[in-house]
Order: C-alpha cells, then sequence, then structure tokens
C-alpha cells in the first residue's frame, strides 16, 4: 500500500499506522521503539496485522474528525456504505496504563460484510506467536507481551494458533467494536466492551480540548492544528523525549538502501518541535521535552540522538523482512549516535532562547550546564563534523559553523538577559563573530552566488534556508542562496536536501518548508505564499500525515511516519505567514 494511503493513530507511547484498505499494518508495543506487534509494512506477505475489510469491492473516504486523532474511513460497496472509526484509547485522567486499540464499525445504509483477522507478527522470526486460554478468556502471547483481541457479538472468530479469522455484517444503525488490549511483562486489565466503545469518544473529545487550546489563529488553522497533532503522536508521554518519526526502515528511494531507523529521539528534531510547540501554545509538551533534553545532556555527553528512556542508541543491525517494496536492508538502531554534529549546540540553544522568550525561566543548573556547552561550542567549531545531514565524510560543512554562530549568538543573549552566568559572555562574542568573519571568507561563492555547501564545493545545502531564522546576518547573500537553491534543488514544488542526492533519493518535504520560511522572514511574501500553496497541492493525497520525503516525478510519499521533523517545518512556515498577517 503506499505511505500516502495510511493514517496514524497514537496514545502517547505508541503509533499505529492504519491503512485504507482497514489493516493496521504497524504497532509497535507496548511503545513506540518497541518490536512490532504488527509489521506488514516491512513483511507484507508474513508481517502481523489487523485487518477489517469489506469483502466486496469498495470506495474509500477518509479523514480524521475534527481537530482529533481519532480515525474516521467510510467504505462504499454495491451493497451498502460502512463507517470505520479508529482510536488508540486514552482515557478522562489521560494515558491508560495499558495498550488499547479501539475500532468501531457502524452500518450507514445497506449491508456491508467484513473479513477481519488479527495475526500478531513473528518480530523477524525472532518470536512465535501463540494463545493459550486463562480463565475465560484467550490470550495472545508475542516474547513478553501478551493482549487480548476482544469484539461484540457480531463478529464470528475462527481462532487458529497464530491467528484469529472470522467475519462481521453491519446494516444500517448496526454497531460492531473491536478491540486490542495489550501490555509487556505485567498483569493484563480486561476491559468491558462498552467501556472500550465508550473511550472512543472520550478520547476523541480529550483530543478537540487540547486542539482547541492551541493558540494559533491564522487562516490555515485546520492544517496547523492538522500537523501540531501529528507532532503529539510523536511525544513519548513517560519521559517527554520526542520520537523522530514512528518507524523503520522505510526507504527513501524504492528499492534504495537509505533505510533508517527514526524511533529515536534526535537534539535537532528534539529543538526544533520545542519551537513548534511554542508557536502553538503548547506549553506543558514544550516544557516536558526541553527538561528531558537538559537532563540527557546533563548525564552523558552531548550525543546527536537517543532512545525515548534517554540511553544511548543501540548498534545498527539488519534484521531478515522483505522490506518495504522489497527495499533491503532492513535495519533497527542507528549509526547516528556515534557522529559529532556542530548543529546540535545551535539547536539546544536555539530550544531554550524559545523557552526563555516565551517568559520562562532557567533553573541555575540548567544555567550552568548550557554556560559549559557554550565553551565547548566556542572550542570545536573550527573542527570538521558530520553536518546537519549526518553525512560520513567530515567536512566544514557551513551550516554546521551557522549552527555554531547560533549557539554563540544566543548564549550571549541569554547572558545579557541574566539566564546564563555572564563570566564567558565576552569569549562567546569574539567567537560568535569570528565564526561569521569565517563563514563570510570561505563558504561565499562568487560563481553560484550563494553560500556552498563547504569550502572549496559547488555544491548546495537547501538547509542553508534555516540560516534566515537563526538571524545569520548578510540577508541579502540568504536571499541569493534561496534562489541558486531554488534553481539547482528545486524539483517542481519539492527540493533536495544538497546537490547530487537526486540519484538516491527523493525531495525532502523539510526543505521547502524551510524555504517559504525563509522567504517569508526576508520580506518575499508573495513568493512564501506560491511556495506553500503548491507544496500544500502536491502533498493532499491523504489525511494530513506527512512522511519524510515524496518522489517529485510521482509525488509517491517516501520515508519514515509520521516525520516530525516535515510536520514541524510546516508549523513554523504558518507561524510566520500568519504572524505577518497579524502585523
Amino acid at each position: 500500500m503506499a505511505l500516502e494511503d495510511y493514517g496514524a493513530l497514537g496514545d502517547g507511547r505508541s503509533v499505529a499506522l492504519s491503512g485504507a484498505d482497514g489493516s493496521i499494518d504497524w504497532w509497535c508495543v507496548p511503545n513506540l521503539d518497541s518490536p512490532p506487534l504488527f509489521d506488514r509494512l516491512l513483511d507484507p506477505e508474513e508481517g502481523g496485522r489487523f485487518t477489517i475489510t469489506p469483502v466486496d469491492p469498495f470506495e474509500v473516504e477518509r479523514r480524521y474528525l475534527p481537530d482529533s486523532n481519532v480515525l474516521e474511513t467510510i467504505f462504499t460497496t454495491g451493497r451498502g456504505r460502512a463507517r470505520l472509526i479508529e482510536s488508540m484509547n486514552s482515557g478522562t485522567a489521560g494515558r491508560l496504563p495499558w495498550a488499547e486499540l479501539a475500532r468501531r464499525v457502524e452500518g450507514l445504509d445497506g449491508t456491508v460484510a467484513f473479513t477481519v483477522e488479527m495475526r500478531p507478527g513473528r518480530r523477524a522470526n525472532g518470536a512465535s506467536p501463540y494463545q493459550s486460554t486463562i480463565g475465560r478468556h484467550s490470550v495472545f502471547h508475542v516474547g513478553s507481551v501478551l493482549g487480548l483481541f476482544l469484539h461484540t457479538d457480531g463478529f464470528t472468530a475462527e481462532r487458529a494458533d497464530e491467528a484469529v479469522k472470522g467475519t462481521l455484517t453491519v446494516t444500517q444503525g448496526r454497531r460492531e467494536v473491536l478491540a486490542i488490549v495489550a501490555g509487556e511483562g505485567e498483569p493484563l486489565v480486561v476491559p468491558k466492551l462498552a467501556d472500550i466503545d465508550d473511550r472512543i469518544d472520550v478520547s476523541d473529545a480529550e483530543w478537540r480540548t487540547w486542539s482547541s487550546r492551541v493558540a494559533y489563529t491564522g487562516e490555515q488553522r485546520p492544517a496547523f492544528i492538522r500537523s501540531v497533532l501529528a507532532l503529539k503522536l510523536l511525544l513519548f508521554s513517560p519521559s517527554g523525549a520526542i520520537a523522530a518519526a514512528a518507524t523503520t526502515s522505510l526507504p527513501e528511494g524504492i528499492g534504495g538502501t537509505k533505510n533508517y531507523d527514526y524511533r529515536y529521539a534526535w537534539i535537532r528534531d528534539a529543538g526544533y518541535t520545542i519551537k513548534a510547540f511554542l508557536a502553538a501554545g503548547a506549553q506543558a509538551e514544550a516544557k516536558a521535552a526541553f527538561t528531558w533534553l537538559l537532563k540527557r545532556l546533563a548525564e552523558k555527553d552531548a550525543r546527536v540522538c537517543y532512545t525515548l528512556g534517554g540511553e544511548l542508541v543501540p548498534d545498527l543491525t539488519e534484521i531478515e523482512v522483505p522490506g518495504y517494496r522489497r527495499s533491503q536492508p532492513v535495519r533497527i538502531g542507528n549509526a547516528a549516535t556515534d557522529q559529532h554534529q556542530h548543529g546540535i549546540y545551535g539547536d539546544i540553544f536555539e530550544t531554550a532562547s524559545c523557552f526563555v522568550g516565551c517568559g520562562n525561566i532557567l533553573d541555575p543548573s540548567s544555567a550552568e550546564l548550557l554556560s559549559h556547552l557554550a565553551d565547548q561550542c566556542a572550542d570545536a567549531w573550527r573542527k570538521k563534523d558530520a553536518g546537519i545531514w549526518e553525512l560520513e565524510e567530515p567536512q566544514h560543512y557551513t551550516m554546521s559553523k551557522v549552527s555554531c554562530w547560533q549557539a554563540l549568538a544566543r548564549a550571549v543573549e541569554l547572558a545579557d538577559e541574566g539566564q546564563l552566568p555572564t563570566t564567558c559572555r565576552d569569549r562567546w562574542e569574539r567567537e560568535r563573530d569570528r565564526i561569521a568573519d569565517w563563514i563570510e571568507e570561505h563558504c561565499w561563492s562568487e560563481k553560484k552566488q550563494a553560500f556552498v555547501f563547504y569550502p572549496g564545493s559547488d555544491k548546495l545545502d537547501a538547509s542553508l534556508a534555516l540560516a534566515v531564522r537563526f538571524g545569520f546576518d548578510g540577508h541579502d547573500k540568504l536571499a541569493r542562496t534561496l534562489d541558486a537553491i531554488d534553481a539547482e534543488l528545486g524539483a517542481g514544488p519539492y527540493h533536495y536536501r544538497y546537490s547530487g542526492v537526486d540519484a538516491e533519493e527523493g525531495c525532502f518535504l523539510a526543505c521547502t518548508f524551510w524555504i517559504v520560511e525563509a522567504r517569508a522572514l526576508l520580506g518575499q511574501r508573495d513568493r512564501a505564499q506560491a511556495a506553500l500553496q503548491a507544496i500544500t497541492t502536491a502533498l493532499d493525497r491523504g489525511v494530513g500525515i506527512l512522511t519524510e520525503m515524496a518522489d517529485p516525478k510521482t509525488g509517491a510519499f517516501l520515508g519514515n511516519l509520521p516525520q516530525g521533523l516535515s510536520h514541524l517545518a510546516h508549523v513554523m512556515a504558518l507561524d510566520v505567514l500568519a504572524q505577518q498577517d497579524a502585523c
């Protein structure tokens, strides 16, 4: 199934992907980074799934319920129409202490028959699912995960050792509920089906209440809300970490080898997402994520990414499953954890600056930690690094130098505001200015009329659009750099990350939104609006969940999803344009 045909469900702990054919094809239980209970996304023939699919040929209409992460699918067959409502349930007091995936089938008119299958995955043949009878319940087991498949009386079940299959039929006004309740290494609650059914509506109400408090008032509010709700799904509530995406190994190019695990928390993505939450007025989420980030930095050396529990990311390994559309290898873990990226300094200090800019206060231990990081940045900026794109060849990447400039510029500002100690303030200012001079001397190309990827290169890097947001000097040169990026890296409404990467992957959605934001900040409002309209039209292919990339020739989505970087870049572009409208 095409990636754009999936919707995402979540409860603040994990995310399930539901396809337009009525199949849950991805769900890690109990956490975002746990092994998947359903993994048909990566193993189409043998993978785990939970399907509710019409028997007859059907057409589909899909949407999220307004201001909610509860998903609605309407199936139309030659004999009738039925509605499927899906939710990862929560309660009135917040996230449930167990995983509860609820699916309600309602007859709208005529008669619609469905086939149903619930088949747990085998964890790439690392586990052998089975069922046992405990009391009056049939319990399924996958490793240390155990769960229940619950259903109302209209479902006729045939149980096998690994799977549950059966049928159900709805007519106008008839309603059936099917649900999975699961946990790992803990006693399992057996809720009443009526309570599970009620919690679908409770969850919808909770999402709508949360959305109603989002501060954005621009004309693009529905689109803004949809992206903020997607970001909310990636906030891992047990720790406050923000996952980069909810999946692993979805290819950046079909048949290619760029298939990575994004179920971890990147410093970069966390920092940008915190700013997006602050733009939305979601102070609680921003504070939780910022606190998590500072604690990780205090416990360990600054790393590119961490697990959602705050540990070091495990080594990269490959698992033996076919992969999405046969794209190999399928990987878990991530090698980026061992890289150094200067961008982490800018990301951390930009986050602190935004947090303080909303009227908040840094505590003494956080201020001391940030001061030490500023000192590190003042020494480290002259070294090569892996860059924002986590490349294998270390270079003096221009964007990395801009990020170091950004970090020290924010550190000086925080010190001047009394948020950081002023002991090293003058040193930070001196190094900030040295970095700016170095970039001007080494990274500008008269021939390209742009800041280049790194000194001596004739390649371009679309992430340099972020330099406008960061307040880097030389706006005239940044405007010309945007023009060069559009000319060389643009592909219709999309943009590639950097020169020469088009042979390996699709276009990176965040880059286009960064360019929209940058043009708006440079006063090029008409061009920003036109670019936003073009990319919005191109991405109007599903229910509003964005991947990392898209194929510029077909528009097909590529990469992991929901992709936090795509959604947060969308949020920031909309926020900047709305602020300008309000002025």
